[in-house]
């Protein structure tokens, strides 16, 4: 009969007295110190951007709409100038009249809240065609700040539209208790 590896191996250490372990210390590995490459190579990227002054002509001018309703959270009005509202619908203005903008704006927001969306944008343009003022852009900060359920109401982020676009929170119905 064949004896195995494990067999062979005690058969031939039979007769070894291991060393003592007083006093013994065991090598550990000399660790050098993570190092955040990504984020180095990334706030490079950044300050090269900053310097770059060849996409000055995508910079936006024009004011800002912003808006919250007394009594509501500031951190409200803060998500909703990040983007982080699901944007239920969109409505773009563009091409129509101050008269035919009011009627139009004022019923999207009316079917906005009888389907109850919390969220909804409105593209109103920067006004850049205009010969003195961006008058949709005007007619719907007048609108939104006037409505009763409107809550909050911030130009969209750059992506979405920049200043030429308002993300819009809805207040829910009020529930009567009788």
């Amino acid at each position: 009969m064949k004896k195995g590896d494990n067999e062979i191996f005690r058969d031939a250490m039979a007769d070894v007295t291991p060393l003592p372990g007083d006093g013994r210390i065991e090598p550990s590995p000399a660790r050098t110190p993570p190092r955040a490459i990504q984020q180095a190579r990334d706030d490079r990227e950044v300050l090269r951007e900053l310097m770059d002054l060849s996409n000055l002509d995508t910079v936006e001018t024009g004011e800002e709409l912003l808006w919250l309703k007394p009594g509501y959270p500031s951190k409200m009005l803060r998500r909703l100038r990040r983007g982080h509202f699901s944007v239920a619908d969109t409505l773009d203005l563009h091409h129509m009249n101050v008269e035919t903008a009011r009627g139009v704006l004022l019923d999207f927001i009316d079917n906005a809240l009888g389907r109850g969306y919390g969220c909804i944008r409105i593209i109103h343009g920067k006004g850049l065609r205009s010969r003195a003022q961006p008058r949709l852009k005007i007619l719907t900060n007048r609108i939104l700040f006037k409505h009763p359920r409107v809550v909050a109401y911030a130009s969209c982020l750059p992506v979405n539209g920049g200043t030429g676009a308002t993300d819009v929170l809805l207040s829910a119905p009020s529930v009567s208790r009788k």
